[in-house]
């Protein structure tokens, strides 16, 4: 039988690994206290606002909305189905307040008491355009 070569007790043999005990913290330079300003953070939000789109195309409309007004760039009728709160394809009759029969089209203008058109609060990131073509270009190299 061969005797079994000697292992060190040390897994590893690369030099630095477990040369000095790791006890042994480097000393921390003191810390100043820093000054906190007094009272909450006051976060620097965007501006919001409460919109109306039209759920075919995306065009902004007014508030409120009339019983027989229709979008100004692809006609559908406002006061529909697909334009309110309670509209949910997965609810019954596709609607989530409590109706007892289907209302089609959904599309197509209708009387239906629960109406609430749906509104969107989007943040307010668009700036002042330029107001001539010059200017822009000026801007351009600001």
């Amino acid at each position: 039988m061969k005797p079994e070569p000697k292992m060190s007790d040390r897994q590893y043999r690369q030099r630095g690994y477990q040369d000095e005990p790791r006890d042994r913290e480097r000393p921390k330079p003191p810390r100043e206290p820093r000054e906190r300003p007094e009272g909450p953070k006051t976060p620097n939000l965007m501006a919001s606002h409460e919109v109306f789109r039209c759920s075919r195309c995306g065009n902004r409309l007014a508030l409120p909305v009339a019983g027989d007004g229709r979008c100004a760039r692809c006609g559908v009728d406002l006061h529909s189905c697909i334009q309110c709160v309670a509209f949910d394809t997965s609810a019954r009759f596709e609607c989530t307040q409590a109706i007892t029969a289907r209302v089609a089209p959904k599309d197509a203008q209708n009387a239906c008491t629960f109406y609430t058109p749906r509104t969107t609060v989007e943040r307010q990131t668009g700036t002042q355009g330029p107001t001539s073509a010059r200017q822009a270009f000026d801007d351009l190299f600001k």
